[in-house]
């Protein structure tokens, strides 16, 4: 009879214990999650990167030259790595956290060779006249930076790259005429409607 009660007294502080291991455990894990992904994601800059997207798809739609419709959506892509470098340095410095080292720098390197791409693709395909496959190839690359970048961050981060690219590829099989209205719902809604969900779950 004794050995019984011992053992039944016993098994509440065995899981006590087990409770207290499992919750360090978790606090163990979770640590070592976020030192090891980038957090620092602006989720209202991203909102303000969208805002400034969807505008520019209706200057740009308006424009009546090429090279005018170029102009306004590099000057858009310039505003949002601004405004998007900005709020990711405030974001960064709030929260403790240096940018551009471990996981911020790895995110920042995997993002910039789809942008350098992008770039030089511009240059290319403006000087041979085929300007009407700019808005698909923007979008499949800035996602594919943000899927690569996102690695090192947050979930949501390399799934808003996915939805980019699907809006990619929607605006490469689409006519031409879609290109300024794909780049509103990509660069636009999907950034404003993730930068939301950013904003929510991690802050601003």
């Amino acid at each position: 009879m004794f050995p019984d009660r011992q053992v039944r007294s016993a098994r509440p502080g065995a899981q006590a214990l087990d409770k207290r291991a499992a919750e360090n455990l978790r606090f163990i894990r979770e640590t070592m999650e976020r030192s090891a992904s980038f957090t620092a994601v602006p989720g209202m800059g991203g909102m303000a990167m969208g805002a400034s997207a969807v505008v520019a798809a209706w200057v740009a739609s308006r424009q009546a030259t090429t090279a005018a419709w170029l102009v306004t959506w590099l000057v858009e892509a310039l505003t949002a790595v601004l405004i998007g470098a900005w709020t990711v340095n405030q974001k960064a410095r709030a929260a403790g956290q240096p940018v551009l080292t471990g996981a911020g720098r790895k995110a920042a390197v995997s993002l910039s060779p789809p942008l350098v791409a992008a770039a030089l693709l511009t240059i290319v395909l403006y000087r041979v006249g085929h300007t009407s496959v700019l808005p698909g190839l923007w979008l499949l690359l800035y996602g594919a930076g943000i899927v690569t970048a996102g690695a090192f961050s947050v979930r949501v981060v390399p799934v808003m790259g996915l939805c980019l690219m699907t809006v990619g590829a929607l605006a490469l099989f689409s006519p031409p005429t879609w290109g300024d209205a794909c780049m509103a719902v990509g660069f636009g809604g999907v950034q404003i409607l993730f930068g939301a969900i950013i904003t929510r779950r991690f802050g601003g």
